[in-house]
């Protein structure tokens, strides 16, 4: 569900089904039908973005699928989908089974192959 900007033509095509709004014609709900309306994604990257300048403020490109989960995670556990506390904090130590994230892994970034490395001059 998107809006009617042309970017998103394109995207629509990668996907089974693909509805717009019309905002330009002051249209924000589809008239046939009446699920289809842009808030909901409006609304859970608005939260994100408030995380990312509020909380976070930096996020190096290659993290940045991890800020995006976090943020998913916590939208779709969020009290108005019945998560409480509790229930959240289940849900969120059985995303931990079988991964290993090392400080390493985090902070490297990968070297291209076939360039030799640079030394600093003093």
């Amino acid at each position: 569900m998107t809006d009617e900007a042309k970017i998103y033509c394109k995207i629509g095509r990668d996907f089974a089904e693909h509805g717009t709004t019309a905002h330009a014609r002051l249209q924000y709900v589809d008239p046939i039908d009446r699920t289809m309306y842009t808030n909901t994604v409006e609304g859970a990257f608005s939260i994100f973005m408030r995380g990312m300048r509020g909380v976070y403020q930096h996020c190096a490109e290659q993290h940045l699928h991890r800020y995006l989960a976090e943020f998913e995670f916590r939208y779709n556990a969020r009290a108005a989908n019945g998560f409480d506390d509790k229930a959240r904090s289940v849900e969120a130590v059985k995303g931990i089974i079988g991964k290993r994230i090392t400080y390493t892994g985090l902070t490297s970034t990968p070297k291209p192959k076939d360039t030799p490395l640079k030394r600093r001059s003093r």
